[in-house]
């Protein structure tokens, strides 16, 4: 549902004519990167997908201007992330919860800022803005069938490319859980704690690296590892790392035996009693890091493999500082 009102808010824009005026008024803005308003469109319907974002690079005239919008577009915050916030703005901010997701996508129009204007002083010296000329298309109501038809089309297409995606590292995730890290090759005994699983042995071995981020657990690090692949898996990965137990009635209703309960008691104790901190700070990782590897690949295929590599390594990097930096300030505050 969260995904359906974004493709909703999209399309109402760019059915009543207000997506295009809005690439006129952001064009100042996007001057300050080298880039004219048009490249504000491929933004903007990044936060809906990285994937038609970077098809819509294509309509930017210089290819220069293309790699640069190609390098940020994974930095709007997809709708594929938006139940990452949802999950862990209820469970630690319950009544804010709504402000919270909300500065997740101001931080994100924040950083493709700040580092489109790092990017043109480092790497794209050499781009040039040029005039900027386009048909604005009339104001009009916004259509229903019209709109409709694009709503069901965008979820019909994230459904079918993301539920195989899902399906498949649900699967390969439940196996990894399944074998014993200790077993002899050739013989597999039941795995009672999936900490003792392949799967918990390796993200225990990664999460340290988050320690200065405050979610130094490896619930959180196998979560981190498997959004990698598809933001769509993380909350998924997490419920079946945590082994959640609906529970009776009367355990529900005080909060106890669900996902948002475990994540607060592993968040406090991995930060040493700033769960609210290390939560935000997962957050803003989530938000810089690689979206998925379909948008890796749409990369390649767009530019190039060094280009890929480049926007992966910026995404660790980015996110990881912001994290680290996010949890050392907050952790005095919340």
């Amino acid at each position: 549902p969260p995904m359906g009102i974004m493709f909703i808010l999209l399309s109402l824009l760019e059915d009543s004519g207000y997506l295009a005026r809005a690439a006129f008024v952001m064009d100042r803005a996007m001057r300050c990167m080298g880039l004219d308003g048009r490249a504000f469109l491929p933004i903007v319907i990044g936060f809906g997908c990285n994937l038609p974002a970077l098809a819509a690079t294509r309509t930017l005239p210089d290819s220069r201007q293309r790699v640069l919008v190609g390098m940020l577009v994974p930095f709007s915050s997809c709708t594929a992330r938006l139940s990452v916030y949802l999950v862990l703005a209820y469970a630690f901010f319950r009544e804010q919860a709504g402000l919270v997701v909300f500065l997740m996508y101001v931080c994100s129009i924040v950083l493709i800022l700040l580092l489109g204007i790092l990017l043109r002083a480092v790497q794209f010296r050499d781009l040039r803005s040029e005039p900027f000329a386009m048909s604005l298309p009339p104001y009009q109501m916004p259509r229903l069938i019209v709109l409709a038809r694009s709503v069901l089309l965008r979820l019909w297409g994230f459904v079918r490319g993301a539920s195989s995606i899902i399906i498949s590292m649900l699967v390969v995730m439940w196996l990894l859980q399944a074998i014993p890290a200790t077993a002899a090759a050739g013989s597999f005994a039941q795995v009672d704690d999936v900490h003792d699983s392949v799967y918990g042995v390796v993200a225990d071995a990664v999460a340290p690296v988050f320690a200065p981020a405050g979610f130094d657990d490896w619930h959180a690090s196998a979560a981190l590892m498997t959004g990698f692949v598809a933001k769509e898996v993380v909350v998924a990965s997490m419920a079946q790392s945590y082994s959640i137990d609906t529970g009776d009635e009367d355990e529900q209703q005080q909060g106890e035996g669900t996902l948002g309960a475990a994540m607060r008691e592993s968040f406090d104790h991995a930060s040493g009693g700033h769960g609210k901190a290390a939560a935000v700070a997962f957050m803003l990782f989530t938000l810089a890091y690689t979206p998925c590897l379909a948008t890796v690949a749409e990369l390649k295929r767009q530019f190039n493999m060094r280009i890929a590599m480049q926007s992966i390594g910026l995404g660790l990097v980015v996110a990881y500082l912001l994290a680290v930096i996010a949890f050392q300030t907050l952790r005095f505050i919340l």
